[in-house]
C-alpha cells in the first residue's frame, strides 16, 4: 500500500541543498527548475559537469559551490537532495539532515528518503504529480507523458474561470463547496 501523503511546496520559499553535480544531481536539478523556477537551490559538488553548469545557468536561484559535502553546508536549509556517487557520502548527508530533523531525498536510495520527486504535469495552474512510491520512475515518467497528451491546454482558462465564479458566491463555505460540486460534477459525469 502506497503510504505517501502528496503536498505541494512552495520550494522559492524553502532553502533546497542538493550534493552532487553529475548526471544524477543535474537531472535533480532540472526537475526542480522545471517545476518550481524559482527554487532556491544551493549545489554543492568537488566538480559541475558541463551539463549541470548549464542547467545552473538558467537560474538566478541557483548557488553553486565547489567543495567536498561538509555538514556546515545543512545550516539553514529545509530540504536535502543527495546526489552523490558515493553511497557512503550520501548515507552520511542523510543521517546528518535527520540530526536537523530536514527532509531529505537520497538519490535512487528509496528507503533512505522522506519524500520522492514524482513525475508531474503542469499546465497552467494545474499540477498533477504521480508518484509509484519508489517502485518504477520509468512508469511514472510514462503516466505523465499520457496526461501531458490528454490535458488540455485549455484546462487554464477553465480553472481561471471556476476561480471567478467562485469569487462572485455569496454565502458561507459549505454553500460555495456546493456550488461549486454543482458546477463542475459535469466533469467527471460517468458516460
Amino acid at each position: 500500500m502506497n503510504q505517501l501523503y502528496p503536498i505541494f511546496l512552495k520550494v522559492h520559499e524553502l532553502n533546497v541543498l542538493l550534493v552532487g553535480g553529475g548526471n544524477v544531481g543535474t537531472e535533480k536539478l532540472e526537475f526542480l527548475l522545471k517545476s518550481s523556477p524559482q527554487a532556491q537551490v544551493t549545489a554543492v559538488a568537488k566538480a559541475f559537469s558541463p551539463d549541470f553548469l548549464e542547467v545552473a545557468a538558467k537560474s538566478e536561484t541557483v548557488t553553486l559551490i565547489e567543495d567536498s559535502y561538509q555538514e556546515k553546508y545543512l545550516g539553514g536549509k529545509h530540504i536535502v537532495i543527495a546526489a552523490t556517487d558515493d553511497k557512503v557520502v550520501n548515507r552520511q548527508i542523510r543521517d546528518e539532515a535527520k540530526e536537523r530533523f530536514l527532509l531529505v531525498n537520497v538519490a535512487d536510495t528509496p528507503d533512505l528518503c522522506d519524500f520522492y520527486l514524482g513525475g508531474i504535469v503542469t499546465k497552467g495552474n494545474l499540477k498533477v504529480a504521480i508518484s509509484t512510491n519508489g517502485k518504477s520512475p520509468t512508469a511514472a515518467k510514462r503516466l505523465r507523458q499520457l496526461l501531458e497528451e490528454v490535458l488540455p491546454e485549455e484546462i487554464d482558462d477553465l480553472l481561471e474561470n471556476l476561480n471567478a465564479y467562485r469569487d462572485t458566491l455569496k454565502g458561507d463555505f459549505e454553500y460555495k463547496v456546493k456550488a461549486m460540486n454543482e458546477l463542475t460534477e459535469g466533469l467527471v459525469k460517468k458516460r
